[in-house]
């Protein structure tokens, strides 16, 4: 049972065996790094790049980028694409249709998984607060499509599951595209959703 499950998703449906699955308490700390957060969120997007482009993505040179695709190639996260006809370096890709994060071991895993999630978690506040502070009259379209929001509910860790299976459920059903796919108007948007048990503030739950 995992202790923690995070997750990517690259364009197109993506059966079990498409996904690439990280139980290694190293391989799931290699992902800790915001260089490398940024290049698999291009990556497990569908992107193709070099490590000239991903470099670009992360703030980093070619060189500083080429070592952290390197590390990523090590544990399958990514891998080399084929070559381009016109003989440029060979792209980055993804190496599979999704990403997903499974912990089998807790407390070897644990170190690595909370500055992945800090990571993780950062990266969606910069998204949030960029966008309310960025709001202008080109935005305005969007404002009855963004929605912010948080429950807490009292579960029992196989309600807890369906809950988590059915949102993942309903975002692999929406149509994978890239930039160069997308229709007019289309912006790249995060979608985030967390379960997980919370302190009850000393509240017992009424009896059933």
């Amino acid at each position: 049972m995992a202790a923690a499950r995070s997750s990517a998703q690259a364009p197109g449906a993506a059966g079990p065996a498409e996904r690439v699955v990280l139980r290694d308490p190293r391989a799931i700390k290699a992902l800790a790094h915001p260089a490398r957060l940024a290049v698999i969120d291009e990556l497990f997007a569908g992107r193709k790049l070099t490590a000239t482009e991903c470099g670009e993505v992360a703030g980093l040179s070619a060189s500083a980028m080429s070592y952290h695709l390197r590390a990523l190639e090590k544990w399958g996260i990514v891998r080399r694409s084929e070559a381009t006809t016109d003989g440029r370096e060979r792209p980055w890709e993804a190496a599979g249709q999704g990403l997903t994060v499974e912990s089998a071991e807790p407390r070897a895993s644990a170190a690595g998984e909370t500055i992945l999630v800090a990571r993780q978690l950062d990266r969606q506040r910069a998204d949030i607060l960029g966008w309310i502070s960025g709001q202008d009259e080109a935005s305005a379209s969007w404002y009855d499509s963004t929605v912010i929001a948080s429950s807490v509910l009292w579960l029992d860790p196989d309600e807890a599951k369906r809950l988590s299976d059915a949102i993942a459920a309903v975002v692999s059903a929406v149509p994978r595209r890239t930039a160069s796919d997308a229709p007019a108007g289309a912006r790249q948007v995060r979608v985030s959703f967390s379960v997980v048990p919370v302190p009850a503030g000393g509240e017992q739950p009424e009896p059933g």
